[in-house]
């Protein structure tokens, strides 16, 4: 039974990752070929950084995915604290229910309702493009929101309740009292829930597509119109760097929680002693 279960994980993980490992070596092929690998060259990585367009689209991509992680952790952190501090377990429980649509809503759908959202109030307001690098934000915002909720909730739940209230017992005002006291608690969820946020922005591209103006390309919608064409090995090269920039990204939230898990453990022991 151990030979057959160790034999099935192998199997899932040659399935899970066989694709990557092939796009990883052959990002270093010096020809184009994607059965026979010549020689390993740079050739691609070097094509890839005088390639002026996909750069424009990369650092578009990182501009929006920064900017909706920088938006969605703050508005999700403010929302999570709100949503914790609500007495009525029925309005906690809605809330909570509400957090889960724009997950468990099929992207498209989510796409062609803000498109239309977006058409429609930009016809009420009379400008010339309805959608733009802004409606595109709002958009990365609104889903990127739910993640950041769900990682900063545990972490409220977890937090003793009355070291806030000691803290303003010794003086601080309620701000004062979420910034030294409340938010050191709960920042390896913010951490988490930020990186969630920026991959999932960075990964999108149903979304984008459907929200996104004629001036700003993002990098998922440069390769799909790559696609009608040809896609060139350049395009393995990049998908090898954000790889390794994604697994440094989770590899730092691993870490965090660990650390996290470490010092509440440390602190429960020094309270049992």
């Amino acid at each position: 039974m151990k030979t057959a279960s160790r034999i099935y994980t192998a199997l899932l993980f040659i399935f899970l990752f066989a694709p990557i490992a092939i796009l990883l070596i052959f990002s270093f092929n010096e020809s184009k070929s994607l059965s026979v690998f010549s020689q390993f060259s740079l050739k691609w990585y070097r094509e890839l950084f005088r390639d002026e367009a996909t750069l424009t689209s990369v650092r578009n991509t990182l501009l929006l995915a920064l900017t909706a992680m920088i938006g969605s952790t703050i508005l999700g952190t403010a929302a999570a604290v709100g949503i914790q501090r609500l007495r009525a377990r029925w309005l906690r429980a809605s809330l909570n229910t509400v957090t889960n649509i724009p997950m468990t809503n099929p992207d498209i759908i989510t796409g062609i309702s803000m498109m239309l959202m977006f058409v429609f109030s930009g016809r009420l307001f009379g400008l010339a493009n309805s959608l733009s690098f802004w409606t595109m934000l709002i958009a990365h915002v609104t889903f990127c929101l739910p993640y950041v909720i769900l990682q900063v909730l545990p972490k409220l739940r977890q937090m003793d309740a009355a070291l806030p209230e000691a803290a303003m017992d010794l003086g601080c005002t309620p701000i004062q009292a979420f910034f030294k006291v409340t938010l050191p608690e709960i920042m390896p969820g913010i951490i988490t829930g930020a990186i969630m946020a920026f991959t999932m922005s960075l990964d999108d591209f149903v979304i984008s597509y459907f929200t996104s103006g004629a001036g700003f390309q993002t990098l998922p919608i440069r390769i799909y119109n790559m696609t009608k064409k040809t896609v060139t090995p350049k395009m393995y090269a990049l998908a090898t760097i954000i790889f390794f920039v994604i697994l440094a990204l989770l590899l730092i939230s691993n870490l965090t929680d660990e650390d996290s898990g470490r010092k509440r453990k440390a602190r429960k022991s020094k309270t049992i002693d």
